[in-house]
């Protein structure tokens, strides 16, 4: 699966085959028992995503609420995306990854794997719950305005 037309967490991990739904629930758990308040779980550009609602952080410029992080099952792999480990957050956020010595496959804020057990989960706990919902909106204000 590249992208879900699912409108709901319950449907898209109800379309993933047993072994994949697994695989993205074990790293959902951990981002939802780590995850600030005020962050909102939906579907969003066929992920599932977390993301601060229109109604906290006003108008954006593409009209969508601002995605914090997200969980995918792409078709050969899993992605996990933080948006906080682009920019400044990157350096720390890869030494602490490091230090794991669990090899990192990463994009911009995409971090692929293969299964959950590839993945420092505690690396992505803190990162996830780094940032409250306001402290991610002023990040973000920042960010757009450094270009």
């Amino acid at each position: 699966m590249v992208k879900s037309n699912a409108s709901t967490v319950a449907e898209y991990l109800a379309e993933l085959p047993d072994e994949r739904r697994a695989e993205v629930e074990a790293v959902r758990d951990v981002i939802l028992a780590n995850l600030p308040d005020g962050y909102a779980e939906v579907m969003d550009w066929g992920l599932i995503t977390y993301s601060v609602p229109l109604e906290v952080s006003g108008p954006t410029y593409n009209k969508k609420p601002l995605m914090y992080a997200a969980l995918a099952a792409q078709k050969n792999y899993y992605a996990v995306y933080l948006m906080t480990v682009m920019g400044d957050g990157e350096e720390s956020f890869r030494a602490r990854w490091a230090a794991t010595g669990k090899k990192l496959d990463m994009g911009k804020a995409c971090v692929r794997f293969k299964r959950a057990a590839d993945l420092p989960l505690d690396v992505i706990a803190d990162e996830v719950a780094r940032l409250s919902v306001e402290d991610f909106v002023e990040w973000h204000r920042q960010a757009r305005a450094t270009g």
